[in-house]
């Protein structure tokens, strides 16, 4: 199944997705709900991200390709990370499929994508196991983690390296049914394929990640995991970058530059 969240006149609802319609909802995916009988064409509907999560996390270098790309910029060796650890990230970032993301206009150097697993979470979770970790899981969906490299080398933190307005795409909705360990991550820049890899081919899985995390912090139905990327793609404005996971959908947006 396909929940989405679509702009309507009264603000925003959720919706499932039954072929090329969206049949609205009151209420939510993660609580009560019901289907109104309203109907919408998903191809003129106004999505927005599929979800507003009350804790954003993601995962940094989770996949030995990054890692190795990280480690021959700064001219080091590259160590995988040795346990699965978390950051955040700011909820103000995200925008819908086909929304511009904008670049500042002082922002320097390197303007990159990382295709990301999206993992939506369905329960609370607390000191879970592996098979309630997996359980928890609601569904599936795609991010795309814009990162100002300048700004990211020179900051201290990645307050706005990685969480500038409109620099986390997600969607295009949450996919419930898929298997993304077996899926392939394709990253398209004005729609031809310039990096693929296998979206499983992970340091750390989903579930280890979420058993770690619980140790320590709750989780929550709405939560959201990004989960790394295997390698990274410049973009410039006037590109268009479509992040493909097989069996979840494709995440598409322009890139536009900030005009002041």
């Amino acid at each position: 199944m396909k929940w989405c969240r679509v702009r309507i006149a009264e603000g925003a609802s959720y919706g499932v997705i039954v072929d090329d319609v969206i049949e609205l909802v009151d209420g939510s995916p993660f609580g009560s709900h019901r289907r109104t009988g309203e109907r919408l064409s998903l191809a003129q509907a106004s999505l927005l991200p599929p979800v507003v999560p009350p804790t954003f996390y993601a995962v940094g270098y989770n996949y030995s390709g990054h890692v190795r790309e990280a480690a021959e910029r700064r001219g080091s060796s590259a160590l995988l990370p040795q346990r699965p650890e978390v950051g955040y990230r700011a909820q103000s970032a995200l925008i819908g499929h086909g929304r511009p993301v904008v670049k500042p206009a002082d922002c320097p150097g390197e303007f990159e994508a990382e295709g990301e697993l999206v993992v939506v979470i369905g329960r609370t979770l607390r000191r879970c196991s592996r098979d309630e970790a997996a359980d928890a899981v609601f569904g599936w969906s795609i991010g795309n983690d814009v990162s100002a490299r300048g700004w990211q080398r020179t900051d201290r933190t990645l307050w706005r390296a990685k969480n500038s307005d409109t620099f986390k795409p997600m969607g295009p909705w949450i996919e419930t049914d898929a298997d993304p360990l077996s899926a392939r991550t394709s990253v398209l820049v004005n729609g031809t394929p310039v990096a693929e890899f296998g979206t499983g081919e992970m340091i750390f899985d989903p579930y280890q990640y979420l058993t770690e995390i619980s140790r320590y912090i709750t989780l929550h139905p709405g939560d959201v995991l990004w989960m790394g990327a295997d390698r990274t793609v410049e973009m410039v404005p006037g590109d268009t970058i479509g992040i493909a996971i097989t069996g979840i959908g494709v995440l598409s947006n322009p890139i536009v530059e900030e005009q002041e």
